[in-house]
């Protein structure tokens, strides 16, 4: 299967690159005012999409213009469609600590291939903004931000009338994962993850995060916070995406959702992991979702690193930045994700 998705993808990558268009928007996601350091109520959307030949680029790399942290590329920026067609359309969640940007390689190889992709900065639990304890721990209203992102990019005069929202599909990374598989059907558990992390401290989910540490003490006083009671009582609602069809999940973390949930599922769903990731390790988190959702497709690519899934990092990164340290053979690692995902997606919204 390893060597036919790569097959696959050398043959797809054979095709001229597409030029990809980029826009920004902003919808209003009441429950991000919990979440939010500054308790804004904004959410921040960024949509990839085919944008017309010859379209102007620009450079989207993160950090200083002559030494990058993270390669990234280049988009036209609120370029023209590359037609009038209506496409079918992906739905993205970054991990946490994230961005909507920082999934950029997966979104703009998905749009080079022809689906519009939604993404969004998660509040209070994304790169750009300061990190909060809400935003660590209310993670179930992450699958609420794609919901709502989607409805905003509906009604949208410019982007609206490209999409075809019957052909909708959801990916995410590490907790974008999880969301993934919330947005996909699956209900999150909050006692789960509770006791798995008191009968197993060391796991790489329930030890403190490099992006924001964040203790199960400390998780488990949100739910114990009256400021909170309004999204905590919601939390094992069903929080799906309407009109999801296929789910893909890069080391998503699967200890937080409720096992009935899982085995409930009806819709394809495949998971990306790495053998050598430690901070969401397969065994106690993918293999769980391999074993219980119907049908679910599990691969473990060898020597591949959780943070191999982060976007490129730059030569003098790599020794450098600590998360880029840990990102073992990334071009591969990404170039077997969108292969992957492109298997998915287009046996299912094509």
């Amino acid at each position: 299967m390893f060597a036919s998705l790569l097959a696959a993808f050398a043959l797809s990558a054979a095709i001229p690159e597409r030029p990809v268009g980029e826009q920004h928007r902003v919808t209003q996601q009441p429950s991000a005012a919990a979440r939010d350091a500054e308790h804004r109520t904004r959410l921040r959307i960024t949509v990839w999409y085919p944008a017309r030949t010859g379209s102007a680029m620009t450079s989207i790399d993160v950090g200083p213009p002559k030494k990058p942290t993270f390669l990234l590329g280049a988009v036209a920026m609120d370029g023209a469609f590359a037609d009038n067609a209506r496409r079918p359309v992906i739905m993205v969640s970054h991990g946490f600590g994230g961005s909507a940007r920082s999934m950029a390689w997966f979104g703009k190889a998905m749009a080079e291939h022809g689906y519009v992709v939604i993404a969004v900065d998660h509040p209070g639990n994304n790169g750009l903004d300061r990190m909060t304890l809400p935003g660590a721990v209310l993670w179930w209203e992450r699958a609420e931000d794609l919901k709502l992102a989607l409805a905003a990019v509906r009604g949208d005069p410019r982007i609206g009338p490209h999409i075809d929202p019957a052909r909708l599909g959801v990916a995410g990374f590490s907790l974008g994962g999880l969301t993934a598989l919330v947005a996909g059907g699956a209900r999150v558990s909050p006692e789960n993850v509770a006791i798995f992390c008191r009968e197993h401290p060391s796991d790489g989910i329930c030890r403190p995060q490099l992006e924001y540490a964040v203790s199960t003490d400390q998780a488990a006083d949100v739910f114990q916070n009256p400021a909170y009671r309004r999204q905590t009582a919601n939390a094992r609602a069903d929080h799906s995406l309407p009109g999801i069809r296929a789910v893909f999940a890069i080391a998503p973390v699967v200890q937080a959702l409720d096992a009935t949930s899982l085995t409930a599922m009806r819709i394809p769903v495949s998971i990306l992991v790495g053998e050598k990731d430690v901070t969401v390790p397969a065994e106690t988190q993918a293999r769980i979702a391999e074993r219980l959702i119907p049908g679910a497709r599990l691969e473990v690519m060898p020597g591949v690193t959780h943070y191999s899934f982060l976007p490129v990092c730059s030569a003098p990164a790599r020794s450098e930045v600590r998360i880029c340290r840990d990102a073992d053979r990334q071009e591969e690692a990404h170039e077997h994700a969108i292969a992957a995902a492109l298997a998915l997606f287009d046996r299912v919204l094509r």
